[in-house]
């Protein structure tokens, strides 16, 4: 059985997600754990950014998403972004990560946030099957390109 719950309602959850998110993006960009640690405990909005998600699968955490106000230096214009999207190797490959982007997509509606901005240097087959499309090639001194990508959630007003 899947749940989806957000570290607003399981602050226990915050060591586990500091540690993945740590270990696969930010240790890399020179952040510290305790950091890493502050921030998620800090994503408890209960609407809007900021909000972490964890997939929780027979009770124990898989996967996270976040929806952040920034996630990205060179286009500090946009907002507000799905981020940190993160599952453990071994639950890879299930279509586990749709359920955590359906939650942030989901948040930003009840926000009334109409477009959620990305960016990815390696999984945009996943967000373009989610139906995310890729709007800019990102090139940043000493990183992989990256895929700026965005998803309009609201429906036009008729």
């Amino acid at each position: 059985m899947q749940q989806i719950v957000r570290i607003a309602d399981r602050p226990d959850l915050v060591p586990t997600v500091a540690q993945w998110l740590w270990h696969e993006w930010w240790r890399a960009d020179g952040e510290t754990l305790e950091a890493t640690r502050h921030a998620v405990a800090a994503s408890v909005s209960r609407s809007g950014p900021p909000q972490t998600f964890v997939l929780l699968e027979k009770g124990e955490a898989i996967g996270t998403a976040s929806l952040v106000a920034h996630d990205l230096d060179e286009r500090p214009d946009l907002t507000p972004w799905l981020a940190g999207v993160f599952i453990i190797p071994e639950a890879r490959g299930r279509g586990h990560v749709i359920h955590l982007i359906q939650a942030v997509e989901a948040a930003c509606r009840s926000a009334g946030i109409g477009t959620a901005w990305l960016y990815t240097a390696g999984a945009e087959r996943i967000y373009v099957r989610a139906g995310w499309r890729t709007v800019e090639i990102i090139h940043r001194p000493g990183k992989r390109p990256a895929a700026l990508m965005r998803r309009d959630l609201m429906l036009p007003v008729q």
